[in-house]
């Protein structure tokens, strides 16, 4: 729950893509997608990763943790359901959108959770499109 450190990573992120000259489009997806993906792990992950490598035809990132897995992913994935506390709610997070949002912005979204084991979300962004209109 380190909720000074989340956010970093995706902002360093959108400096560096925008500094490659990629769509502005683009990279505002990444961000947004990188942030709510920085978040989860701040919020349910109990420490993690995120990891973005960039090739001639994509980007990608991937969010590991350590956290007590995702139980009903397709729960986990309907625009306002969380299973933040009462805490985190207060402070202004756990709104429930962050998997929504990751998908949302991503072309395409592989998770891999199971209660006890902690999630994997691996994104992928073509560079070879901005994506649809957002």
């Amino acid at each position: 729950m380190d909720f000074s450190a989340a956010g970093k990573a995706s902002t360093e992120a959108k400096r560096f893509l925008a500094r490659l000259g990629l769509d502005q489009n683009l990279v505002k997806r990444i961000a947004i997608a990188m942030y709510e993906g920085e978040m989860n792990i701040a919020i349910h992950g109990g420490g993690g990763s995120a990891e973005l490598e960039i090739s001639t035809d994509k980007v990608e990132i991937l969010f590991q943790d350590k956290g007590p897995g995702i139980a009903d992913l397709e729960l986990a994935m309907t625009e306002g359901y969380s299973t933040a506390s009462e805490e985190v709610r207060s402070m202004g997070f756990g709104a429930g959108m962050g998997m929504p949002n990751m998908k949302r912005n991503a072309d395409s979204m592989i998770v891999d959770s199971e209660p006890g084991a902690g999630t994997r979300i691996s994104l992928m962004f073509n560079l070879s499109k901005t994506g649809p209109e957002r």
